[in-house]
């Protein structure tokens, strides 16, 4: 009776091999061949889409922008100005990469292939582990000369879709350890509803400025009403161009994005926990199709900034043999 209700096999995306998870209503689709994406969160009895899909006629468009779909992992996350990384008395040099800005932007994880390591299904719920293991020979040791695992597993039941990430310090040095996903949310994620429809709310804190280089000057600005809104009785999540970037201000315990639709009451949210201490928000120019609430460990530029401490940018490091772990959850509940 479990595998009938929980299931894990092997089936595609497109042109693409992926593992697909189900569990009750539920479904779930990982291309680990682009970069580990779980690309499709789905409630197939009642037509929802939770994420921003490329479609599976369309399925090549997420190797072109694999950062703009699904739940890509970033490793290091957002920008690095002029692709400089210092660490421990070293400057590391990533790649530019965003010729407008003339920074390194989101790192290496979101766009390489991941191992599978396992996937299956109990009496509880489906799931799947991949994993990218980084040593010598490894396409980006060469930028940060470090020995580690990132490890995530991805958890499909009646209580939606968990995901857990484990990055493991295997070297004999200090690591970085920045993290962030870039999680694009489809919004209207009902076929039957508008994006006028639905309201989002974020466990958002300060705004922080950014420069013409999407780059932090140090300084914050006051939220708008729109952004008051947003932190707590919830606003459109198209209500401007929006490529900001905040605080963490965990409520009640939870650092959490929840987008309500409206016409029908059902809520999806997305609880990250609390080790990340930023968001970036983004909703490509207030397009009203997807936005992306990114949990991120680290304020951008986080290695180059001075003046702050390193707990309070995020700029974490993992020692020698130690396991950073975290828990997030996508789930839905009916109105």
């Amino acid at each position: 009776m479990a595998q009938e209700t929980h299931k894990a096999y092997e089936g595609t995306y497109g042109s693409f091999s992926a593992i697909i998870l189900k569990s009750g209503p539920y479904e779930a689709r990982m291309i680990p061949e682009i970069g580990g994406n779980l690309v499709s969160f789905r409630d197939v009895e009642r037509g929802h889409t939770y994420l921003r899909e490329p479609g599976e006629e369309q399925a090549q468009e997420l190797k072109e922008n694999p950062g703009i779909y699904g739940i890509p992992v970033l490793f290091p996350p957002n920008r690095f100005e002029d692709g400089k990384f210092p660490w421990n008395g070293k400057v590391y040099e990533l790649p530019i990469n965003e010729e407008a800005t003339g920074n390194h932007l989101h790192g290496f994880m979101h766009y390489i292939p991941w191992e599978v390591v396992s996937y299956g299904a109990n009496d509880q719920e489906s799931y799947l582990v991949v994993e990218q293991i980084v040593r010598e020979g490894h396409e980006f040791y060469g930028y940060l000369p470090f020995e580690y695992t990132i490890r995530l597993r991805y958890t499909l039941s009646l209580l939606g879709l968990q995901q857990q990430v484990t990055i493991v310090n295997e070297g004999k040095e200090s690591m970085p350890n920045l993290l962030a996903f870039h999680t694009a949310i489809q919004a209207p994620f009902d076929e039957n509803s508008t994006a006028a429809d639905y309201k989002v709310k974020a466990t958002i804190g300060e705004r922080l400025e950014l420069n013409e280089r999407s780059l932090p000057t140090g300084n914050t600005q006051p939220l708008t009403e729109d952004e008051i809104l947003l932190q707590t009785d919830g606003a459109s999540p198209y209500f401007a161009a929006m490529d900001n970037h905040y605080t963490a201000q965990p409520q009640n315990g939870r650092n959490y994005m929840e987008l309500t639709n409206t016409k029908t009451g059902v809520k999806l949210v997305y609880d990250v926990g609390t080790s990340y201490k930023h968001w970036m928000i983004w909703n490509n120019n207030a397009c009203n199709q997807f936005f992306c609430p990114e949990p991120q460990m680290n304020l951008v530029n986080a290695p180059n900034v001075t003046g702050k401490s390193a707990e309070e940018i995020g700029l974490v490091a993992l020692e020698p043999g130690f396991v950073f772990e975290q828990t997030s959850r996508l789930y839905v509940i009916n109105g």
